[in-house]
């Protein structure tokens, strides 16, 4: 495959932001390549790359702290609205641009090129990161411009239901599994380089999986075409990311560690580190705070603090009244230049398989493969001791919503934070303790930190809850961007950050 550096990915992303329909007249840039140029193997990375820097970087981070795997450093208050539960319409509007004007609008290009020249292998690739891309904006917002999004007549597009664009996406990739092979080629790609159609087809299964899973309990066309895709068991083998393409310069690194970990890109300041209720599941102690089980995962997700220990803050404090919490105090998610930027994993996969057996009363195929999905989850980790952590959060038919829920939600803390709140706002696992973040820290009183209130295997409401959502409620959807809203006359009105979107009613 035709070798492409990361930092001209990023720089095509930048410039390459057209329609199909401007795609005619990109020439009349000085900036923009010629149209002669503009192909799919400029294209495609270019989307690959700013859909990696968004879901990498922004989701990831957010998603830490709404599905409380990450807390705020006690100090700094970069992050703590979203330690807090919020979210504004201005702190997600360059993410919400950057996936629309320089993800989706490339991919659509790619499609309709790929459609044109019958490059079918093409076709299904731009149409399976589309659709991922959708889910992601679904999932963050309920309701966002799909139908009429690229619509260069229509200046105020319609905010279609997050319901109709996951039928719409599904049928999307349905139509382009029709028509490709698993021998055609695809243009050059970040994701697969050098392989065929074959592993496209494999990851269009897996969030066809995925997208049927969330909706499983709201559209009742489901069960029968989730039955043959489980039959058809075509799924990746291994986990789905982009890695073996970031390098140690500025503007080549992974995103999220280019964010909270390069001085080189300009991070400074800590703030991202650990959860106290991430590191008390996954290193638990008795009454005289001697371990009784550490997950052999903990050491892959976080690194220890200064002193050796695994430390948890709280969610919701910015700040401390002595020098008892600082930087080096607190445990940070471990993190290098070239840490992947997981897509799905195998792990994922196997667990919305558990939950399909799960549901069918299935209890043998159901606990295979969730003892199958701990056992990718460490295999992804590079450690062994999945049985220890079986026999530590075993299967159960009678509560799978639960057992799944909590062991995904430890799973995802070291590859896909984002998806982790996603699935703890659909399962509702982990759910609410009784322990409150004020009863594990008084901010007016360094003493008062007591991580050993915490209950493995819970959430908490963090200090100073966003007063909309309330206490003992996940935060379940992000007001609409200002960068869309601002300039459209058809958005809705927000829901509200307590109103679940349409899988979590």
């Amino acid at each position: 495959m035709k070798k492409i550096t990361i930092i001209s990915a990023f720089a095509l992303g930048l410039l390459v932001t057209t329609s199909c329909d401007s795609y005619l007249d990109i020439n009349q840039d000085p900036n923009s390549p010629a149209e002669s140029n503009m192909t799919t193997d400029i294209l495609m990375p270019a989307a690959e790359m700013n859909l990696a820097a968004s879901y990498g970087d922004f989701l990831r981070i957010t998603g830490g702290y709404y599905a409380q795997h990450y807390a705020q450093t006690f100090g700094t208050s970069n992050y703590l609205d979203y330690s807090q539960f919020k979210m504004s319409a201005t702190r997600s509007s360059s993410t919400y641009t950057q996936l629309n004007s320089r993800t989706l609008k490339n991919l659509q290009t790619i499609r309709s090129i790929a459609q044109q020249s019958g490059k079918w292998g093409t076709y299904l690739a731009a149409t399976t990161l589309r659709a991922f891309t959708y889910q992601a904006l679904v999932d963050c917002y309920g309701e966002v411009p799909f139908s009429e999004a690229f619509d260069a007549s229509i200046s105020s597009p319609k905010y279609d239901n997050g319901k109709d664009i996951y039928a719409a996406l599904l049928a999307e990739i349905d139509e382009a599994l029709e028509k490709v092979q698993s021998g055609d080629q695809v243009a050059t790609n970040f994701l697969f380089p050098g392989k065929t159609a074959a592993s496209w087809i494999q990851f269009a299964n897996a969030v066809k999986l995925k997208l049927m899973m969330r909706e499983i309990d709201a559209a009742s066309d489901v069960a029968s075409k989730l039955a043959a895709l489980v039959a058809e068991d075509n799924f990746p083998e291994g986990d789905v990311a982009y890695e073996g393409c970031w390098t140690n310069e500025s503007g080549g690194m992974s995103p999220f560690y280019a964010e909270e970990f390069s001085a080189a890109w300009g991070s400074t300041q800590i703030n991202v580190v650990a959860n106290v209720a991430i590191i008390g599941t996954m290193l638990q102690k008795d009454e005289n705070d001697e371990v009784v089980y550490q997950d052999p995962r903990l050491a892959a997700f976080f690194d220890a603090n200064g002193s050796g220990e695994y430390t948890g803050s709280i969610s919701g404090s910015n700040f401390s009244t002595s020098d008892s919490y600082k930087s080096t105090y607190w445990c940070r998610p471990v993190a290098s230049y070239d840490m992947p930027v997981y897509l799905i994993t195998r792990s994922e996969v196997e667990f919305f398989l558990a939950e399909y057996y799960a549901r069918q009363n299935n209890t043998a195929e159901a606990q295979a493969h969730y003892n199958a999905a701990i056992e990718a989850s460490c295999a992804t980790a590079g450690v062994g001791g999945a049985d220890q952590v079986i026999a530590k959060f075993p299967y159960s038919q009678q509560n799978y919503k639960q057992a799944i829920g909590i062991s995904k939600w430890i799973a995802l803390a070291g590859t896909n934070n984002f998806e982790a709140w996603c699935e703890a706002r659909r399962l509702n696992y982990p759910a609410f303790g009784s322990v409150t973040g004020d009863q594990m820290y008084n901010q007016r009183d360094d003493s008062s930190y007591k991580p050993e209130l915490y209950v493995p295997g819970t959430l908490y409401t963090p200090i100073q809850v966003e007063d909309k959502l309330g206490p003992n409620k996940i935060l379940e959807r992000w007001p609409y961007a200002e960068s869309s809203s601002a300039r459209n006359g058809n958005t809705p009105d927000f829901k509200g950050y307590a109103t679940p979107i349409f899988w979590g009613e």
